[in-house]
């Protein structure tokens, strides 16, 4: 008796939610967070020299700013350990307290940006149109993370938002060790994106890459990467703009004053 072959169904390119075990999830989401730690530790360790000689140094809210977001990274690197060794239970409790500390993140990093860009104003170091990097990452980073907590009931949806917000930080890191060896002076905004993101830019290559080669792209992943490179996009096309370097020159002024 001839049998019907079985109806295959056809495959999910872009998922909702996640129909494999949140499981399968866990390296990964620790590879990248190594790669993101790596990149960072070896662009602030090799920066930490000249900025220790600064003149005039920085100002104190900097090293409050540098211990909140290292503290960040133990927070964050706890939250995927947590998970990688099944502790589930301890990553739920730990989440608030991380919510916490990102809004503490929230307040610290424009405070610091705006202090040090204050501090260099009339010096050669002088550079206030570079707020949009600095302000936009933090934009970036809040919008994500908040998102990705709102998925916390989705666990792939949630583990993926929160890894590409992690990206959306990981320019100030490689960015540096890039200039440690390299001294580009770029005049155009895409070789600006490619200079100042091109670490954000491989890590959400990375993640894409390999989901896709999963079958595992989601829906909600795609839609932030997008908008996470076309908003840089913006921000490195803005370090170009004349008036917004006017508007952040009279933005760091006003801060001076304070």
């Amino acid at each position: 008796m001839v049998t019907a072959p079985p109806v295959q169904r056809p495959r999910t390119f872009l998922h909702v939610r996640g129909s494999w075990s949140a499981r399968d999830d866990r390296i990964p989401s620790a590879v990248w967070l190594a790669i993101f730690l790596i990149g960072t530790f070896a662009g602030f360790g090799v920066d930490i020299p000249g900025f220790m000689r600064e003149n005039p140094p920085a100002p104190k809210i900097v090293y409050i700013h540098a211990f909140i977001f290292t503290a960040w990274l133990f927070i964050l690197s706890a939250q995927v350990l947590f998970v990688v060794g099944d502790r589930v239970a301890w990553h739920k409790r730990m989440g608030w307290f991380a919510a916490f500390w990102v809004g503490l993140m929230a307040i610290v990093g424009p405070w610091a940006a705006l202090s040090m860009q204050a501090v260099d104003l009339h010096t050669h170091l002088s550079d206030p149109g570079f707020l949009s990097v600095q302000l936009g990452d933090i934009v970036a980073f809040i919008a994500l993370i908040s998102w990705g907590f709102a998925l916390r009931r989705n666990p792939a949806a949630h583990r993926r938002m929160m890894m590409l917000a992690t990206a959306s930080i990981a320019d100030p890191g490689f960015a540096r060790l890039e200039f440690r060896f390299f001294h580009w002076d770029p005049h155009s905004a895409p070789l600006l994106f490619l200079t100042l993101f091109y670490g954000n830019l491989l890590m959400v290559a990375l993640m894409a890459a390999w989901d896709w080669w999963r079958g595992r792209l989601m829906r909600p992943f795609v839609l932030g990467a997008a908008a996470l490179i076309g908003f840089e996009c913006f921000v490195s096309a803005s370090l170009l703009w004349a008036p917004w370097k006017e508007f952040a020159l009279s933005l760091v002024r006003a801060w001076a004053k304070l």
